[in-house]
């Protein structure tokens, strides 16, 4: 085999390699990258927007801009908090177009005294399991659904980057552009936030 000939692409291949293949002009590579994420970023999209036709356009141009910026980004930095950056980025911008930005007070959350941590990550897995067999599951899926749907834009990104992608504080941090320490604050608030409206809700549902 030529030395020079284009080596194929494959799931063996690394981030940074696919890069510098397409920076070259290799269009497979950036395909190939395309299929190595497009799966886990539009599942965040999802439930970072949770409107359809709003999740197509900002998926659209998160991969847009990656095409468009090659020659601008680092090879030797991680490849996927980058692209949730961008994505992270147009999310929010879509989501300012479409509703005011929350009023919340940070300071008026109370702390969260009355539930553990396994709690809320049992809670939080029951948006991904979904049994066809099992409608109890289905519905708590709902109702997970519509009440990270309904938190300030800055709680439910931190919560989906922490408990659904499971960045690091690190990575969180760059994708949000903010220090770590307000990331672990932030997030502390999204859990507590969670956790009220999931009491309340189900509250409602009770009665």
């Amino acid at each position: 085999m030529n030395k020079d000939e284009t080596k194929p692409v494959s799931e063996k291949v690394s981030d940074s390699e696919l890069l510098q293949r397409y920076r070259q002009g290799d269009e497979d590579a950036f395909r190939e990258i395309v299929t190595r994420y497009k799966n886990s970023l539009y599942a965040f999209l999802r439930r970072f927007v949770s409107q359809d036709d709003v999740v197509e356009d900002v998926f659209q141009e998160t991969f847009l801009q990656l095409y468009a910026s090659r020659d601008s980004f680092d090879a030797n930095r991680p490849l996927r908090p980058w692209l949730f950056t961008i994505a992270a980025n147009k999310a929010k911008d879509a989501l300012r177009k479409m509703q005011r930005q929350s009023s919340m007070s940070m300071g008026t959350i109370a702390d969260a005294g009355d539930f553990s941590l396994d709690e809320v990550v049992n809670i939080l897995t029951s948006y991904e399991t979904t049994p066809e067999d099992e409608v109890s599951a289905e519905e708590t899926a709902q109702r997970v659904r519509q009440v990270i749907s309904e938190m300030p834009e800055n709680l439910r990104g931190i919560l989906i980057l922490a408990y659904f992608e499971q960045f690091s504080y690190k990575h969180m941090a760059e994708i949000l552009s903010i220090p770590i320490g307000t990331v672990k604050s932030r997030l502390h608030t999204a859990v507590v936030y969670f956790m009220k409206k999931w009491k309340a809700a189900n509250r409602g549902s009770i009665e």
